[in-house]
């Protein structure tokens, strides 16, 4: 093999990363993740392509199959993976339940969810509106918006909300 290539990922629907390495350690792939049942995909649903996984380097330390930041969006087609849709749709889902907040703050919360997950010109605005909204619907809201986002929000986005 070569001295410097990505292999393939397997990662579960909801997002748990399998194996980074399913190529080159075949052994820990799995058809249904661990964690929570879901079934586990190495290529977008989309297009294809496979899942970047762990980069081989000449002489480079190996790391946990854990520690690979999964993406959020597939780098050929632009298509969301399984667990940035889920993710989206839980939070927005859980926007709804925010009774202090009026039908236009709810909407305006689901359509910046849109723009945080993208590292776009839009994607400071969103999050400041998200922040601001956020705050108003009270800290639990906040708080469990926070753990369903934080792993499919854009960096620019996460400096705004949790500087």
């Amino acid at each position: 093999m070569k001295d410097n290539w990505y292999d393939t990922a397997q990662i579960c629907i909801n997002g748990h990363v399998i194996n980074s390495r399913s190529v080159s350690e075949p052994d820990y792939n799995r058809k249904f993740c661990e964690k929570c049942g879901a079934s586990t995909i190495n290529s977008c649903l989309n297009c294809h392509e496979t899942i970047k996984g762990f980069h081989h380097e000449r002489h480079t330390l190996m790391i946990p199959n854990d520690m690979l930041a999964k993406p959020s969006f597939c780098p050929d087609c632009g298509s969301p993976y399984p667990w940035t849709e889920a993710k989206l749709k839980a939070a927005k889902e859980l926007s709804d339940e925010f009774e202090n907040l009026s039908p236009e703050e709810r909407e305006t919360l689901k359509k910046s969810l849109d723009d945080i997950v993208r590292d776009t010109p839009q994607t400071p605005v969103a999050a400041t509106r998200f922040k601001k909204i956020a705050a108003k619907a009270g800290k639990v809201a906040a708080d469990g918006l926070r753990d369903i986002i934080i792993d499919i929000a854009s960096e620019a986005a996460k400096k705004v909300i949790w500087p």
